[in-house]
C-alpha cells in the first residue's frame, strides 16, 4: 500500500502575489489565502495580515511553515521582531526569500536594511534568485542562501503575442507609475541619445516611452514628456495603468526593452520580457543581468553610447517583433518555462521539508551584520 505524502501548509506573505503562486505550481503544498486587511477592497493583500505575532499565535495550528516574500515595508522593525518571537514560541519555522537588497519601492533604504538584519539571521532558510545576491547575503550575514531561479511571470496558459512588425527597430521603456526606484528622466534621456547615435550609424530606431496617467513623480513625467516631444524619433504613450493583456501586447511590440532602474536587485519585468521573447538592455543595477544573461545587455546609466552598443548586440542576436523567429522563440520559451516550473516547485518543497525536519534556528535579533556592499552586476 502506497502512502500519500502529507500536504505542507504554508502561510505565504503574500499569497495572492503572482510570484508566490508561480513558484508552487504542483501538488503537495497548500497555500493559505491572504486574510483581507481591515477596510481593504477585495483582492488587496497589503498590509499583510499574516505578518503579525498575534495572527501567528491565534492560527498556529493552521500552518506548518511561514514564508515571507514581500510586504514587510508596511511595518516597523519591532513588529517583525515580535513576529519572529511568535514563530519560535509556536514552533513554526520561517523561510525568507530575499528578493531585494535594495527596495525599489522606497527612497530611504534604512528601514528595509533594518528589516533584512532581522529576517535574514532569524530565518530557518534563506532563498534568493541569483548567485550574485547569494554571495552578497553570505558576505553580510554569513548565511548560505538557496538560489532558486525566478519563475515565469506570464501565466503558462496565457496568450503570448509575438508583437507587430515595424520597419524601424522599436526601443521601449515602460516607466509605469514612476516609483522611487525608477530613474525616469535619465533613462529617457539616455534612450533618446542612443536613438540619435543609432540613426547616425544607419540603424532605423524609434524610442517608445510608456507612462501611466497616475504617477508618483509628476515633475519627472512632465520632464519626460518635454524630452520626447522635442525628439523627432520618439513617441510617448500615456494611458491608464495597463491591464495584463494590454501590457503583454505593449511589451511584445518592442524589439528591445530598456530598463529604467535607479536601484534594485532583481527584476520581474525582465522575466516578463523573457517570457515574451523580448531582449533587455539594462543599467548596471543589482543582479538583473544574471537572471537571463544570454538575453541581456548592460550599460552604464546615462551613457547613450553604451546603450546604443548594447542595442546593436541585442538586435543582431534576437528575432524582431512580429517575425516567424519571434513566434518560434515564444514556443521554445513556453516549453522551457513549463519544465522550469516543476523544478522550482520541487526546490521550494525541499526547503520546506528540510526546515520542518530540523530544529528551529536560534534567532539573535540583535546580532550585528557586516556593512551591506552595493549590489553589483555580475559579468
Amino acid at each position: 500500500m502506497q502512502l500519500t505524502a502529507p500536504v505542507i501548509r504554508v502561510a505565504p506573505i503574500p499569497s495572492a502575489h503572482p510570484y508566490v503562486r508561480h513558484v508552487l505550481t504542483g501538488g503537495g503544498i497548500d497555500l493559505l489565502p491572504d486574510p483581507p486587511p481591515p477596510g481593504a477592497p477585495d483582492g488587496r493583500w497589503w498590509p499583510p495580515v499574516m505578518c503579525d505575532a498575534a495572527w501567528v499565535t491565534a492560527n498556529r495550528d493552521d500552518f506548518d511553515v511561514m514564508h515571507i516574500h514581500f510586504g514587510t515595508e508596511s511595518f516597523p522593525a519591532e513588529h517583525l521582531r515580535s513576529l519572529v518571537r511568535a514563530l519560535r514560541t509556536s514552533g513554526r519555522p520561517l523561510v525568507y526569500t530575499l528578493h531585494d537588497l535594495e527596495n525599489p519601492q522606497l527612497i530611504d533604504q534604512a528601514q528595509h536594511l533594518e528589516h533584512l538584519d532581522i529576517l535574514v539571521p532569524a530565518a530557518d532558510a534563506v532563498v534568493t534568485l541569483t548567485a550574485g545576491a547569494a554571495a552578497a547575503i553570505r558576505r553580510r550575514w554569513g548565511r548560505v542562501a538557496e538560489v532558486v531561479a525566478h519563475p515565469h511571470v506570464l501565466a503558462l496558459d496565457a496568450d503570448a503575442p509575438a508583437g507587430r512588425r515595424s520597419d524601424a527597430a522599436i526601443l521601449g521603456v515602460h516607466l509605469r507609475d514612476i516609483r522611487p526606484g525608477t530613474d525616469a528622466v535619465r533613462a529617457v534621456a539616455t534612450l533618446l541619445d542612443a536613438v540619435d547615435r543609432l540613426r547616425a550609424q544607419g540603424v532605423a530606431a524609434v524610442a517608445r516611452v510608456q507612462v501611466n496617467d497616475r504617477v508618483r513623480d509628476e515633475a519627472a513625467r512632465e520632464t519626460v514628456t518635454a524630452l520626447v516631444a522635442a525628439h523627432p524619433a520618439a513617441e510617448l504613450h500615456r494611458s491608464e495603468r495597463l491591464d495584463d493583456a494590454a501590457l503583454t501586447r505593449s511589451i511584445a511590440d518592442l524589439d528591445v526593452a530598456v530598463l529604467p532602474y535607479r536601484t534594485g536587485t532583481h527584476s520581474g519585468w525582465a522575466e516578463l520580457c523573457w517570457d515574451l521573447g523580448v531582449p533587455v538592455a539594462g543599467p548596471r543595477v543589482g543582479y538583473v543581468g544574471e537572471q537571463h544573461p544570454e538575453d541581456f545587455a548592460a550599460f552604464d546609466a546615462g551613457d547613450g553610447d553604451a546603450l546604443a552598443r548594447a542595442v546593436r548586440r541585442l538586435l543582431a542576436a534576437a528575432p524582431r517583433a512580429g517575425s516567424a523567429g519571434r513566434v518560434a522563440r515564444l514556443t521554445e520559451r513556453r516549453r522551457r518555462r513549463t519544465a522550469d516550473a516543476a523544478a522550482i516547485t520541487a526546490a521550494h518543497t525541499a526547503v520546506y521539508k528540510r526546515v520542518l525536519a530540523s530544529p528551529p534556528a536560534p534567532a539573535d535579533l540583535a546580532a550585528p551584520a557586516a556593512p551591506l556592499e552595493p549590489a553589483g552586476l555580475a559579468a
